[in-house]
């Protein structure tokens, strides 16, 4: 079941489109990567989807209702966690759930059961009585994500929620996420951090207001037209030196101790290379950030062709 549709979706701010005629499908219980570094389009794309801000052109349906004709019913349905979400640094963690669940008129037995249910998920139960101004940054995360979820919210809209994070709490962050979507919830994350994204079911590379490619983290980095390869040598610099301009090499550039080679097969395979400097080459399957450069190149060398 789709649960966000966007039809030529399109913001322009005079001359520049920030959002450039996106199309885009997810299915309720998917967790939505959108991939892109800053100026791409990122949060524009997820103010529009949750209408937040109108659009130029297109159409928005979230959770079955139309964005632009029924904001109110939308908002019912959504969660959204800004990049700076408005956590009340004075306020303990106990008193920042229970304003979020008066906001959203939910009392009671069913507040003590939710609030108590989301805390034990965050694992934040230790620091109830603790000022958010005085959590770490993860911490700081998880309650902010524990509050948007205070009115079991079908679809929930993060714009890079983990920026800046320690890599531990990026790892529960994301482990609350999955359990979530076993509930049924549906996660629409912007992020910057492409290994990130490998975690989400598809990933969206958005660059310059559009939307490059869409897939399986898998799909994407098994579409490339080059061949990678991770290159070992008794003398990394001079081989790289021998390796860079020859024909058919489109890349070579450190990777630890070793080299990350990028190769036009058409041309060259990295056994004839062997004669310029030796070397013991291993194939390897690319990731996500060698896609999305590869793929912005493509983009750059179309653009400057026309």
């Amino acid at each position: 079941m789709t649960v966000i549709q966007a039809k030529n979706l399109t913001r322009r701010f005079g001359d520049v489109a920030a959002v450039d005629h996106l199309n885009l499908e997810i299915a309720e219980g998917e967790i939505f990567g959108l991939v892109g570094p800053d100026g791409a389009g990122k949060t524009t794309t997820l103010r529009l989807l949750c209408g937040l801000m109108d659009p130029t052109e297109g159409s928005v349906i979230v959770a079955g209702h139309e964005v632009a004709r029924d904001p109110d019913a939308v908002k019912d349905q959504i969660g959204y966690m800004a990049q700076r979400f408005g956590l009340y640094g004075d306020l303990t963690v106990d008193e920042n759930m229970a304003f979020y669940a008066d906001l959203f008129g939910i009392v009671g037995r069913e507040r003590r059961e939710l609030t108590g249910r989301l805390l034990r998920m965050a694992r934040l139960e230790p620091f109830r009585k603790r000022a958010a101004g005085k959590l770490s940054g993860g911490m700081k995360q998880k309650l902010a994500l524990v509050c948007t979820l205070l009115h079991k919210p079908r679809v929930l809209f993060l714009d890079e929620p983990t920026n800046g994070v320690d890599p531990v709490s990026r790892r529960d962050f994301w482990a609350i996420l999955y359990q979530l979507v076993t509930d049924g919830l549906t996660v629409f994350v912007a992020t910057a951090y492409l290994d990130e994204a490998e975690r989400a079911n598809r990933v969206g590379l958005m660059h310059r207001g559009r939307m490059i490619r869409c897939d399986a983290p898998r799909a994407l980095r098994n579409d490339l037209d080059h061949a990678y390869y991770n290159i070992h040598s008794a003398d990394p610099h001079k081989t790289r030196q021998a390796l860079q301009g020859q024909p058919g090499v489109l890349s070579v550039l450190p990777a630890g101790e070793d080299l990350r080679l990028i190769l036009d097969e058409r041309v060259v395979h990295a056994a004839e290379l062997t004669s310029v400097a030796p070397f013991t080459w291993r194939r390897i399957l690319p990731s996500l950030e060698d896609v999305f450069i590869a793929l912005v190149r493509h983009e750059e060398e179309i653009a400057h062709a026309a």
